[in-house]
Formats: structure tokens, sequence, C-alpha cells
């Protein structure tokens, strides 16, 4: 189990923006990953995916380590924010924009 908690902990730490999903960036696998994909697309911001389903360790612990039941998970500089649902609404509410903005302005993560 550490070795996965390293590998989801290098993941975010080395992305400002990180999804946790099913499938990948080109050809997300079910709709919500669609959908989560398809906002940072528009929002036209750098971005990096894990397939959850090509490593099924990976796809265990990430809901281990957000306490969180579902995929897609989103982590904007190194903190979790949620799903599909969640990131729609904060892209249609405005709140998003801004959110990826600072990550995007901020320094480096160590």
């Amino acid at each position: 189990m550490s070795n996965i908690v390293e590998q989801i902990e290098s993941a975010i730490r080395d992305n400002k923006i990180m999804i946790f999903m099913k499938g990948n960036r080109s050809f997300p696998q079910c709709g919500f990953s669609a959908a989560t994909v398809q906002v940072f697309e528009e929002l036209g911001v750098p971005f990096e995916t894990a397939d959850v389903l090509s490593d099924p360790e990976l796809r265990d612990g990430i809901k281990r380590y957000s306490n969180w039941p579902t995929i897609p998970q989103v982590y904007i500089n190194g903190k979790f924010i949620g799903g599909c649902d969640i990131i729609r609404e904060l892209y249609d509410s405005g709140e998003l924009q801004p959110m990826v903005k600072s990550a995007l302005a901020a320094p480096a993560r160590q």
C-alpha cells in the first residue's frame, strides 16, 4: 500500500491539476471522466490524468487516499477538490477558474 500512496502523492505533487479517472485524457472510458476532462479542456489549462482502469491497485488506492468512493477525482495544487459533479458546479458558478489560475501561478510544490 505504501508504494501506491507514494505514486499517488508523487502524481499530485508533480502536477498542478491531476485527474484520477477511468481512461485517459484522449480516451475517457466513462461519461463522468469525459465531462471532467471537457471542463479542463474548455479552460485550456495544462492537466495530467491517471487511468485507474489500467491499474486496480491505483483504483483502490486513490479511493482510500481521498476517502472518496467515486472516480474521477480531481486535485488542484495538491488539494482534493472532488469529482465530476463538484467540478461542473464550480465551473458553472465561476469558482473553478480563479482556483485554477491561482494554482497555475503558484510556485512548484516540493
